[in-house]
């Protein structure tokens, strides 16, 4: 088999077998198949695209490029949840304790992330003396204690994909639906879930821009999951403002605090029960999704969420006063308001742009190994459809300089003020359960 003929039958728009797509994917991963071969294949994958089966195929050769996790010692079906990120996205910190208090393990695997702001590990490390470094002995321990963990991902988990994605992301193929789908559900299978949820994110802070590209997504990954043995639902979610108020990693893990407390953000705690009902569901701990809202609307009452996640945090080395004392997580020195520079709704936000402002400030990393400042951040005060008057605060910064007016640009550049209310997209867009 030669890997030019691979390339030459998809450029034709015909599709690959389970051999031939192995075949890449192993020849690309020792080194036998050259970057230009590779980059050449991936474009023809994102002009032809690939059929339900190909897909399947591309992400078992991926899984099979690394370690597989083992989770058939924890006790009780293990759910993960994934989320294609967005901008204060905080629902893995509100949703790992909740979930856990319902009788629901949570062994999460996740990631430290590229882009505007930090990765939940990054937002977790925020915590003092929190370690995020476990042996999988003291994480399958750990899990059946209290009922959650949450690690870092290997270095051998998918390296397929990792070499993968770098090659797709400097070569203008990472907008293509397969091998997103197979991207994301190569890492979810190989963490060792026997069930998946998935957070789809759409608008202006996420990749999918529209509802019907999320959808298409969903609907993919949901069938690939199926396919591979394992239930998979989507949530579709809007992504056209911060799903919380908060934006950076110390002022994220005292949004997921608060919200614990019955104090958080409405739009935050939403989405939290959706996913969460979905997630009790899929774990054969509630009949329905209205059955497992009110399950967790009643973990959240009586503060069985709140003591897991002081729990969870002390089993993980952490400082667990953070849960009573939100004051003890350390924030940038400087905080000052960007405020309106005239009356009016609250009618669009460019949510990326909000990311890029938390990055120029340190929440964030464009490469790898660059380090992520906890302490940094936004919080945004207005709503879509909040009426705001000129000179009130449209955010907070959190900063190490008393003033950075490239950050304050980006702010006002992000914000759309109007004299009429605007309509409001909804928070969830709706749910793929492949059924």
């Amino acid at each position: 088999m030669r890997a030019v003929d691979v390339i030459e039958k998809k450029r034709d728009g015909h599709e690959l077998n389970r051999e031939e797509i192995r075949f890449l994917i192993d020849g690309f991963l020792r080194g036998e198949i050259p970057d230009y071969q590779m980059a050449a294949w991936a474009m023809a994958v994102y002009f032809r695209g690939m059929t339900a089966d190909e897909t399947v195929y591309l992400t078992e050769a991926m899984i099979a490029s690394g370690q597989q996790v083992d989770l058939s010692a924890i006790s009780g079906i293990v759910v993960d949840k994934h989320s294609t990120g967005g901008v204060g996205d905080t629902t893995t910190l509100v949703l790992a304790p909740l979930v856990a208090a319902c009788g629901v393990p949570v062994a999460k695997m996740s990631g430290r992330s590229l882009g505007f702001t930090g990765g939940t590990i990054d937002k977790l490390e925020s915590i003092p003396g929190f370690s995020t470094q476990l042996e999988k002995d003291r994480f399958i321990r750990q899990v059946n204690e209290i009922g959650v963990a949450v690690i870092g991902q290997t270095e051998t988990l998918v390296p397929a994909d990792k070499k993968l994605y770098a090659l797709r992301d400097v070569t203008g193929t990472v907008a293509s639906l397969p091998l997103i789908a197979s991207s994301i559900m190569s890492k979810k299978i190989a963490a060792g879930a026997q069930k998946i949820i998935l957070d789809v994110k759409t608008g202006s802070g996420a990749f999918m821009k529209t509802v019907e590209e999320a959808a298409a997504l969903a609907e993919l990954m949901v069938r690939i999951g199926r396919k591979m043995g394992r239930d998979t639902v989507a949530v579709i979610s809007d992504m056209n403002q911060p799903l919380g108020r908060a934006v950076g990693c110390a002022l994220e893990v005292r949004e997921a605090i608060l919200t614990l407390q019955g104090q958080g953000d409405d739009r935050l705690l939403e989405l939290c029960l959706v996913i969460g009902s979905q997630m009790l569901v899929l774990a054969e701990r509630a009949a329905t999704a209205e059955e497992g809202r009110a399950m967790l609307e009643q973990a959240l009452a009586d503060g069985r969420g709140l003591n897991k996640m002081k729990q969870w945090i002390a089993a993980q080395g952490g400082d667990a006063v953070v849960v009573d004392d939100v004051t003890r997580l350390a924030l940038a020195p400087f905080q000052w308001t960007v405020a309106a520079p005239t009356s009016g709704y609250v009618a669009r936000y460019d949510t990326r742009q909000l990311g890029v402002a938390a990055g120029l400030l340190g929440a964030g990393r464009q490469v790898k190994d660059e380090p992520v400042d906890p302490g940094v951040g936004l919080y945004v005060h207005r709503r879509l459809g909040d009426f705001v008057t000129a000179g009130e605060p449209l955010y907070t910064v959190y900063s190490r300089q008393a003033s950075a007016p490239e950050v304050e640009a980006h702010l006002l550049q992000a914000v759309e003020l109007s004299s009429t209310p605007p309509v409001v997209p909804p928070l969830i867009h709706g749910v793929v359960t492949g059924d």
